[in-house]
């Protein structure tokens, strides 16, 4: 549990969770776009959304702070 963090530079497309949700290791988190290609961000352990620190078409740099899951 922790910090999910963006692998690469590039721009939130979509949002697919919300504070609150419950997740599953796996589970489709968010979705990167960078050189027009989509890129899916899974959640690396199972918990809780405690926050959300970034919105859809915001920019992203590498190792930001996306989602804390606890």
């Amino acid at each position: 549990m922790g910090n999910l963090v963006s692998p690469l530079a590039g721009n939130v497309w979509k949002i697919n969770v919300s504070v609150g949700d419950v997740v599953e290791m796996d589970d489709e988190v968010i979705i990167l776009e960078a050189l027009k290609m989509e890129t899916p961000i899974y959640a690396s352990d199972a918990g809780t959304v405690v926050k959300i620190a970034v919105k859809e078409g915001e920019s992203v740099s590498e190792d930001q702070v996306l989602v804390v899951i606890e």
